[in-house]
């Protein structure tokens, strides 16, 4: 049973950074994929990072330039390093594992992709 854990969430001002850690535990086996998503209230979840079988980051649109996504060789701790942070980037941020992705990806795989979730962490950007 895979078990996630976010951390680093919080307030920042428009323009500001913050960094968000996942940790892995439980059946901690590598061949899994990692992901970040988010969601506000009365929203779906969107998925804005995901690292694809070849170890290459895919961003959402909405992310593209200002976050970065990064994990440990053994995968078992994520980071979302968030840049330039917006007021509508406000939400639950959530880490999400799932099959292994084998070779490249286009796009984040949708939330239905992954199958361990966990309990989000909170980020408010203030204008």
């Amino acid at each position: 049973q895979v078990q996630l854990m976010e951390s680093g969430g919080g307030s920042v001002e428009a323009g500001g950074s913050l960094r968000l850690s996942c940790d892995r535990s439980g059946d901690t086996y590598s061949q899994i994929s990692m992901a970040w998503f988010r969601q506000n209230p009365g929203n779906e979840r969107e998925g804005i990072a995901v690292i694809d079988g070849e170890d290459n980051p895919v961003y959402s649109d909405s992310v593209k330039g200002r976050f970065t996504i990064s994990q440990n060789r053994e995968k078992t701790t994520l980071w979302l390093h968030m840049n330039n942070l917006k007021p509508d980037d406000s939400g639950t941020y959530y880490c999400a594992a799932g099959p292994r992705l084998w070779g490249s990806v286009n796009w984040v795989p949708p939330s239905t992709y992954f199958t361990s979730w966990g309990q989000g962490t909170q980020v408010t950007v203030s204008s």
